[in-house]
């Protein structure tokens, strides 16, 4: 639940141009009330938004040296997020473990994204984690 919101907050934040470290926590506060989460996922979903705004210009190298002949800016907003929030995980949260978050991107591309989607970040995802942790997904 913690992602889908995420996931929306950066969605919204990106299609306004206003996906900024400044603007993270204000992105958050202005949706957050759309989601009825429990109080550890909306603190949580707090914690991917601003992880991800603090860290989008290495989280989109990285996407960008992953994904061949594909510019960042070009990808689908909905593709680029979820790409973003699960590169965001690999790359500053060693805790989490790999399989949970491409699992989890796999089942939010699902989601709210396009069947040939899901193949292409799964994609990217799995070069993203060998290079990140050194291991295959």
């Amino acid at each position: 639940m913690a992602r889908e919101a995420a996931l929306q907050v950066l969605f919204a934040a990106d299609v306004s141009r206003k996906l900024t470290a400044d603007l993270a926590s204000q992105n958050f506060e202005d949706v957050q009330h759309s989601f009825s989460l429990p109080g550890k996922a909306r603190t949580r979903a707090h914690e991917l938004v601003v992880g991800v705004s603090d860290h989008l210009e290495r989280i989109d190298e990285r996407i960008a040296s992953s994904s061949a002949n594909w510019k960042v800016s070009r990808l689908a907003t909905v593709d680029r997020n979820i790409l973003r929030l699960a590169t965001y995980e690999l790359m500053f949260e060693p805790e989490t473990p790999t399989e949970v978050i491409l699992d989890e991107a796999i089942e939010i591309t699902r989601r709210f994204a396009g069947e040939t989607s899901r193949a292409f970040v799964n994609g990217v995802l799995d070069l993203i984690a060998r290079e990140v942790r050194g291991a295959a997904a």
